[in-house]
């Protein structure tokens, strides 16, 4: 029987080694995900965010000191596949990805729809005149005229070269996409014209989402689960409409203080200190050190704890 799950993340390690050690930047992660759902991924910027998004898609640098844990997608178990198997029927067939800096990941002598294009010809086996017409349909979804298939990216402005990365990452139509802060150097109505584009893909092509972003305000927009990460660690996992409304870890309950208000006058928090460093992470809680609820126990390494069907890895919800 299919696992009921598009999606599910065990025990994830992708360790680096840098100058001064060895860096835990995924360290022990789990979550999963259901089809057709979106689930966004919080944190302050060096928590492991895009690592992890890295760690998923085996998009591994040569300085990689340790990686494992296992990675199910529709039930099969991908982290035993060699990686030839994994790039032919894995990667940009079963899930593919949006990286940062649309024009950094688009080729600038090429047009962009040869871009689009690309994945289908190389993964799907397809003629270059069929690759280019599914090519066409993406533009449309994305809400690009087909005109601009033959420009090229710096023809283009940001928030089209967004949409066209969009639709490369959608023509071999996997069921889970991976958003790496798709939104991030844009100005707020092209943010939230891309969020329409996301959430009408998702409801009319069935596509599961992960939207990595440190936005709090523009990922709601999406978001059916949250998972918060801190220090290499998802600290809380939660449908997101209870984490909006009642966050349960004190690293959570910090972040949405943060975050402005159009209404009442609530003065806006901030959390003190610095996250601990990924080199030499303390054994207790990672949070311990600037959390204003800590005891004792809190030395000690958190479990993670059910609570009403959330997920929190904190002592205060034993």
């Amino acid at each position: 029987m299919a696992d009921k799950k598009l999606l599910r993340v065990d025990k994830l390690v992708l360790h680096f080694r840098a100058g001064s050690g060895v860096v835990q930047a995924v360290d022990g992660v789990d979550f999963d995900l259901d089809y057709n759902r979106a689930v966004v991924i919080l944190g302050e910027s060096g928590c492991g965010k895009s690592s992890l998004a890295k760690a998923i898609l085996r998009l591994l640098p040569r300085n990689v000191a340790s990686y494992g844990g296992q990675v199910f997608l529709e039930g099969k178990d991908v982290m035993s596949l060699s990686e030839e198997e994994f790039r032919q029927n894995i990667r940009w067939v079963g899930m593919s990805i949006v990286p940062q800096a649309a024009m950094n990941a688009l080729n600038p002598v090429l047009k962009v729809g040869d871009q689009v294009a690309e994945p289908a010809m190389v993964h799907l086996g397809v003629s270059k005149k069929e690759a280019l017409e599914m090519s066409r349909k993406m533009f449309q979804h994305v809400g690009v005229s087909v005109d601009f298939l033959e420009r090229y990216p710096f023809e283009l402005s940001g928030g089209m070269r967004q949409r066209v990365a969009i639709a490369m990452s959608l023509v071999t139509s996997p069921n889970l996409v991976i958003l790496d802060e798709p939104t991030s150097a844009l100005d707020v109505l092209t943010q939230a014209n891309i969020f329409n584009v996301l959430k009408r893909i998702k409801r009319d092509l069935g596509v599961s989402f992960i939207l990595i972003t440190h936005d709090i305000a523009t990922s709601s927009e999406l978001a059916d689960d949250v998972a918060v990460m801190y220090a290499g660690q998802v600290v809380e996992m939660s449908d997101a409409a209870r984490f909006f409304s009642m966050p349960l870890h004190p690293y959570s309950q910090k972040l949405m203080s943060s975050v402005p208000r159009l209404r009442g006058t609530k003065e806006l928090e901030f959390i003190t200190g610095q996250p601990p460093s990924l080199i030499n992470p303390p054994t207790g809680c990672r949070f311990a050190a600037r959390c204003t609820m800590r005891y004792e126990k809190c030395s000690e390494e958190p479990p993670v704890f059910e609570k009403e069907g959330r997920k929190v890895k904190c002592w205060l919800h034993q």
